[in-house]
């Protein structure tokens, strides 16, 4: 059994006996594993620790029974729960609102089982790699963020030199596609190895790319944050433009998709922002989302649209002798504005810094909208959206990792960034 599967077995069982006492050791003892062992496997798949899992399937399965009109008092017991008060206390520790407030948000809540992402063994990536001609004994390592966050479960190092990617399909081809196009014009840009049987990727349950790595690695967080982040900051922008004029360049023979960035905020991820302010009680105004909704909607259509990156955040734009020597991961590129990729990667930024760097993101956004000006030149009308293009990008993020339980920290730090944002608006704007 895989890891991923012994993970699937157990949140059925724990979701079978929630109205029982449940031990990190019981589910340890019957996946075969060590406690220790077990909690970090646990953790890797889920993105929770087992007691703050199994907490949440309790406060969601609790509150539905109470949704449907049994006595309070009875589900919170059946669960576990002391007492009323301790039901309620979690509750509000985990959702930022009373049962009863989230419920009035949140009408017919149901309780939904988390999706388990596939987790591959390294005797597994070997099997695979096997497929290249390559040597075998190279180390395989988990790629990190600059801050030392893992990316992702489906991109690993191999050894110095190459890089192994699984995932959708459609988002790997047109990661190849987009770098070998990039490639073929003179850009830094990642490229295939090829199999042993000539192929650009391996085709089977899963499909896997070996790529060669871009000499260089992402800047790191002290060098973001530091004496010299305005410099730095105006290389981002530079590149960024550097990277859209060849991305224009290629762009009819990807047949990308192309998105209405400001329709999609308004039909999914602006309303979800609305009733998580309510529900965090994040102070944000109606008129911040009336503002949004009138202004960036008489701007966006005059906006310049082109393929883009999508996904130029700080750990996908690669320094080496301190300059820009490369993008990687092209598997989100779409018909976008081009705004996008500026703003994205300076929220970025912020995400990775601490409430005291805030201060100095305004200069970083100040050196970036500078780099990309002065390569591209921006128009009036971006100048004036910078503002709503960074509020799009963080509502789409809040919207986006509140709706995934592995996200909850993420969805609170992307609150705080909007909250900040918001309240230095004419900060940010001062800053074009």
């Amino acid at each position: 059994m895989h890891y991923s599967d012994v993970i699937k077995s157990a949140l059925t069982y724990i979701e079978q006996n929630l109205k029982a006492d449940i031990t990190a050791e019981e589910l340890a003892q019957m996946a075969g594993y060590s406690t220790y062992h077990y909690y970090r496997l646990f953790s890797a798949v889920t993105g929770s620790s087992i007691a703050a899992y199994i907490l949440k399937r309790r406060l969601d399965h609790a509150l539905a029974e109470i949704a449907e009109g049994r006595k309070a008092i009875d589900v919170v017991l059946e669960y576990g729960f002391d007492t009323y008060s301790g039901f309620y206390k979690a509750f509000v520790k985990m959702y930022g609102c009373s049962p009863r407030k989230y419920l009035n948000l949140y009408p017919g809540h149901k309780p939904t089982k988390p999706e388990v992402a596939f987790m591959y063994s390294e005797s597994l990536l070997r099997k695979s790699l096997e497929n290249w001609n390559i040597d075998l004994s190279l180390p395989i390592s988990d790629l990190y963020l600059a801050n030392g966050a893992k990316v992702s479960g489906n991109v690993w190092q191999v050894g110095d030199e190459y890089i192994l990617k699984t995932g959708p399909r459609e988002k790997l081809l047109k990661d190849l596609t987009i770098s070998e196009a990039l490639h073929s014009q003179g850009f830094n840009a990642s490229t295939p190895v090829l199999t042993k049987a000539g192929q650009r990727y391996l085709e089977g349950k899963d499909i896997f790319v070996l790529t060669r790595g871009i000499k260089g690695s992402p800047l790191s967080h002290a060098d973001r944050f530091g004496k010299q982040r305005v410099k730095f900051a105006e290389q981002y922008g530079r590149a960024i433009a550097k990277l859209h004029k060849a991305l224009r360049t290629i762009q009819d023979d990807i047949l990308p998709d192309e998105v209405n960035l400001y329709q999609n905020v308004l039909d999914w991820s602006l309303p979800s922002v609305q009733r998580q302010n309510i529900q965090w009680n994040m102070g944000l105004a109606d008129s911040f989302f009336a503002d949004y909704t009138d202004t960036f909607g008489r701007l966006y259509g005059q906006l310049p649209k082109q393929l883009i990156h999508r996904d130029p955040n700080p750990s996908n734009i690669l320094f080496h002798n301190g300059k820009v020597s490369g993008f990687i991961d092209f598997e989100l590129s779409q018909i976008n504005i081009r705004l996008w990729d500026v703003c994205y990667c300076a929220t970025g930024i912020l995400s990775e810094g601490s409430r005291e760097a805030y201060g100095k993101w305004l200069e970083i956004l100040g050196g970036l909208l500078t780099g990309y000006d002065r390569e591209e030149g921006l128009t009036a009308e971006e100048k004036q959206a910078v503002f709503y293009v960074i509020c799009s990008i963080q509502m789409i993020c809040i919207a986006y990792f509140e709706s995934h339980d592995k996200y909850r920290e993420l969805a609170k730090t992307n609150r705080e960034m909007l909250q900040y944002i918001a309240e230095n608006r004419k900060h940010i704007e001062a800053a074009v």
